[in-house]
């Protein structure tokens, strides 16, 4: 998932990793033999809560009986995890056997040399009916270092009701959808102050990129061995423009809103929470359309009450799911969520590390996956997520989607925000060419740590 690195990590995770790249594990026999690996114990470092006990269990215990080891697994926060890893990967003694990690964190290991090149496993492990934008996050010179773990994607939630007073349909091409919201927010039907037909906060980058990618445009590619910034690419400029138009005729969002909490003003009301969970605000109907990650769906609908707590009950009635459309009629390409997973080039047991992986994306895992609402890394499991509307449009999604750039420095451009900056002067700029240009200049170092 995206997650936002202090730079000094980052800058420090790429010095103190490079020892790494020296180091690929021991060269062990195969893991199968029970009686030899009793003593022996694996560790698996998994990031957040996202990976129910159920599946944690289903791991250690079919580790245990496939190899005789023992799986110990252990949580890691997100917030201390590159931290942590950027400490412990270096260190044989110390250093987890396999990792979780965010996507767009990949990049800042990979390059470095922090992992075990699995590339003779590739295609035993799933090969091409891998997410696609995953294994690229996790590649180096075509070699394959981290593999995908479980994606997420981010589709459109729409209220049912207002667009069908303001006369307007799913959208089948991505200019019917500007369209769309555009005059759905000059019709506003309840007469809403400040009412959005789409809203996208003025600093949300990682939803407005999907606009840039839908035009074949990006965010950086790699020229000559370097990696440079293309936000005035022509293709990328032509996206910008389109969003521009979206935030000057189609969002009341503030400037400086980024992709936190939309679901909020889809709601006909909601309770605005401070970071420490206390409520700081509410909000009402404000917006007929927000994009959001597939499980926004428990944060929105009717409110209702259940053993005493409120919670949000789905109602098919008022709301709807459906993927943002590109330029083709074919699903836009959207900014992916989810994590990657790898072997530390560190690890004391390599073999063993590698029986785990072949345990992840065996046939049972992944479904097991899918029943937790969990994107499986393999595309011939998805049907595991069931087939109802969040199911279909998350699948529907994921199937163009992207990451963003490779770059050993991309972390650093998060860090800094400088996106978030760029994005937030769209709305204003009438020379959005001569901006994108300024930030080109400012970004292209970051990519390349210098």
């Amino acid at each position: 998932m995206n997650r936002r690195l202090p730079l000094v990590l980052v800058t420090s995770a790429a010095l103190a990793l490079t020892a790494c790249a020296n180091g690929g594990g021991s060269d062990e026999p195969a893991a199968t033999n029970t009686a030899d690996n009793a003593g022996k114990t694996v560790t698996l470092w998994l990031a957040g809560g996202d990976t129910p006990d159920e599946l944690r269990t289903y791991l250690k215990d079919t580790f245990k009986a496939k190899t005789g080891a023992t799986l110990q697994i252990e949580e890691q926060a997100w917030p201390d995890l590159v931290t942590k890893l950027t400490t412990a990967l270096p260190d044989a003694a110390n250093t987890p056997d396999v990792v979780e990690l965010g996507n767009t964190q990949s990049p800042t290991f990979t390059n470095v040399g922090a992992f075990l090149d699995i590339s003779d496993m590739y295609d035993e492990l799933g090969g091409s009916k891998l997410l696609n934008s995953f294994v690229e996050a996790g590649s180096v010179d075509g070699k394959k270092y981290a593999l995908p773990y479980y994606f997420g994607s981010r589709y459109m939630f729409y209220r049912k009701d207002v667009w069908k007073k303001a006369g307007v349909e799913v959208p089948t091409s991505l200019e019917q959808f500007n369209s769309d919201v555009q005059k759905i927010a000059t019709e506003n039907p309840d007469q809403i102050k400040n009412f959005s037909g789409f809203f996208i906060g003025g600093q949300d980058w990682r939803n407005g990129i999907s606009w840039v990618f839908a035009n074949g445009g990006d965010l950086a590619k790699k020229e000559g061995g370097k990696w440079v910034s293309t936000l005035s690419d022509p293709n990328t400029v032509k996206g910008l423009q389109q969003l521009q138009q979206i935030q000057r005729a189609a969002s009341k969002a503030p400037s400086d809103a980024k992709d936190q909490s939309p679901w909020l003003y889809i709601n006909d009301s909601d309770t605005i929470l401070d970071d420490s969970g206390k409520a700081a605000g509410k909000t009402s109907l404000a917006a007929a359309t927000i994009m959001a990650p597939g499980w926004a769906h428990w944060s929105i609908g009717d409110l209702t009450k259940k053993d005493g707590k409120d919670v949000r009950t789905w109602n098919d009635d008022t709301f709807g799911v459906f993927a943002l459309p590109g330029v083709d009629g074919k699903p836009a390409p959207v900014f992916a969520g989810g994590s990657n997973i790898a072997i530390s080039a560190k690890s004391k047991n390599p073999a063993l590390a590698k029986e785990l992986m072949k345990i992840v994306f065996s046939p049972e895992y992944q479904q097991k996956l899918g029943g937790a609402g969990l994107g499986p890394a393999n595309a011939d499991y998805v049907s595991s997520l069931g087939d109802d509307a969040f199911a279909k449009a998350l699948v529907e999604s994921a199937s163009n989607s992207k990451l963003t750039p490779a770059a050993p420095g991309w972390a650093a451009v998060e860090s800094a925000q400088v996106l978030e900056e760029f994005f937030g002067k769209l709305r204003d700029t009438d020379d959005l060419a001569g901006l994108a240009k300024q930030y080109d200049d400012k970004i292209t170092p970051m990519l390349n740590l210098s």
